[in-house]
């Protein structure tokens, strides 16, 4: 296992150290992107050993003009084989020059080039691992909604949501629903902008607010560590059980199942809300018990016995939304 250690730890190389909110371009159109754009992502391979074949997932992180953060995960790809092991992660420069990323360390060098992440862990000039750009789809994407569902979002108008804007079909961020809802399921999918120069909070910030009282976050976290205030976290109270975002500006999904607080007839809490979220078809929040004596940060409403609206928090970054139903459980 040794030279797969020593493979993760040339593949983060590639790591940089993040910047404060610098404020710089927001990237809805892939076609609009730019260079860097098509080098971020996930790669998959299988890395030669003496004891054979070790499989790996590395994650490049865009940081903008030309440099890049990366991630090695141990059996593959978070939700795809990764072996839970903590990732590898370094700090060092990979810069991209005539759309080919070169890297270098002790351990080795390595290539990006033409979606493939060639590495050779010794002087021999032989490449050790060949690992191949994915581009991951959640099994739940462009679900259909079921008989009875309400359909808040189909594409078709936005006359479920209060100020509700549609561009190019999709729903803008910074708007809830009309109607309002006690314990039900929801199936939302979700795009984060690209914007590689920004970093933590200013970087595809929103978050769906489940009765407008607790939020699930959005946020471009692909390769961080997967924290409460990053995406798939319930904001303030827990993180997810694994980081599942993937790269920007590709559909996301939120399957959610959610059980509202119970008051008895005084207005008593008898019962806090409960909540499973699937993040791109993986569970990553299994039944967790809510504040019901509080609601998570910025939600717009209280705690309290009445249902409430989804909110889709509007945070300055241009996310959109599609395909959003609800089954109520009441």
């Amino acid at each position: 296992m040794k030279r797969s250690r020593w493979f993760l730890g040339l593949a983060a190389t590639l790591m940089i150290a993040s910047h404060g909110q610098a404020k710089g371009p927001a990237f809805t159109d892939p076609n609009q992107a730019g260079p860097d754009y098509s080098i971020q992502g996930e790669y998959v391979g299988d890395l030669e050993t003496p004891d054979g074949k070790v499989r790996v997932g590395v994650q490049v992180i865009a940081a903008g003009n030309g440099r890049f953060r990366s991630v090695g995960y141990h059996g593959g790809l978070p939700g795809d084989g990764w072996n839970g092991e903590q990732p590898v992660r370094s700090e060092s420069v990979g810069e991209l020059q005539d759309g080919k990323v070169s890297f270098r360390s002790d351990h080795g060098t390595g290539t990006i080039e033409n979606g493939k992440l060639s590495v050779d862990l010794g002087s021999d000039g032989k490449v050790d691992a060949t690992l191949n750009r994915v581009d991951r789809k959640s099994p739940t994407l462009g679900q259909k909604p079921p008989a009875g569902a309400v359909v808040l979002f189909d594409g078709k108008n936005a006359d479920a949501w209060e100020k509700g804007r549609i561009e190019d079909g999709l729903l803008v961020q910074g708007t809830k629903s009309k109607q309002k809802f006690g314990s039900h399921k929801l199936h939302i999918e979700f795009r984060l902008p690209f914007q590689p120069e920004d970093s933590g909070q200013g970087r595809g910030n929103s978050g769906l607010y489940l009765q407008s009282r607790y939020e699930v976050q959005m946020l471009d976290s692909f390769g961080l560590e997967g924290k409460q205030n990053e995406c798939g976290g319930i904001y303030s109270v827990k993180d997810p059980d694994v980081n599942m975002c993937f790269p920007p500006l590709a559909w996301q999904t939120y399957d959610v199942e959610y059980t509202a607080a119970k008051y008895d007839d005084s207005g008593k809490l008898v019962a806090s809300p409960r909540v499973t979220v699937l993040h791109n078809g993986v569970k990553i929040h299994d039944n967790v018990e809510l504040p019901g004596n509080r609601n998570t940060t910025a939600a717009p409403l209280g705690p309290g016995p009445e249902p409430g609206p989804i909110y889709l928090q509007d945070h300055g970054n241009p996310v959109r939304y599609r395909n959003i139903w609800v089954v109520e459980t009441n």
